[in-house]
């Protein structure tokens, strides 16, 4: 196939269980490894505290997140359908919504798509309010526009402080 049918894709992914840093390493990796998707550029990892159902709890481990630009072949559904398989591949669980996990991968943007099925919503609709997505986001492309919220830099700026960069 020809470059152009390539579409950019934002991924976010973290985790809080296991050597944090190590998995979203290895999520990288195969996410690179996967027919289809060629990795382009990772962000600095951020360090945040646990955010659950019920807000931040920081009895619970904190997370270490990072954002991934991806190119893809893959159509979002078969996107995310890999995206599980290798968070399976890496120990996540999933056992409770917004739990403790080895990793997790979202899409966050698919190209200029936007898309409302009942398992797969782009753009991911609460990544501009979380810091650990827009803060590394902003860092990697500060010219990015979250559709229907508007620039990832403005958005991150009101937020940095909720995050600190894993040195």
């Amino acid at each position: 196939m020809s470059k152009r049918d390539y579409q950019p894709a934002i991924l976010a992914l973290g985790g809080n269980l296991g050597d944090r840093q190590a998995n979203i390493v290895a999520a990288v990796e195969a996410i690179d490894a996967t027919k289809g998707i060629r990795a382009k550029k990772l962000s600095p990892m951020v360090e945040s505290f646990a955010v659950t159902m019920a807000g931040v709890d920081e009895s619970k481990p904190n997370y270490i997140n990072a954002v991934l630009r991806v190119d893809t072949r893959l159509k979002p559904k078969k996107l995310l359908r890999e995206l599980r398989r290798i968070e399976s591949e890496l120990g996540r669980i999933r056992v409770e919504r917004w739990g403790s996990r080895t990793i997790d991968i979202d899409i966050i943007t698919y190209a200029d798509r936007v898309i409302a099925k009942k398992k797969l919503e782009v753009p991911h609709p609460r990544a501009f309010g979380r810091a650990f997505v827009m803060v590394p986001w902003s860092m990697i492309e500060p010219d990015a526009v979250l559709p229907g919220h508007g620039s990832v830099a403005t958005i991150a700026e009101s937020m940095k402080n909720d995050v600190w960069v894993v040195q």
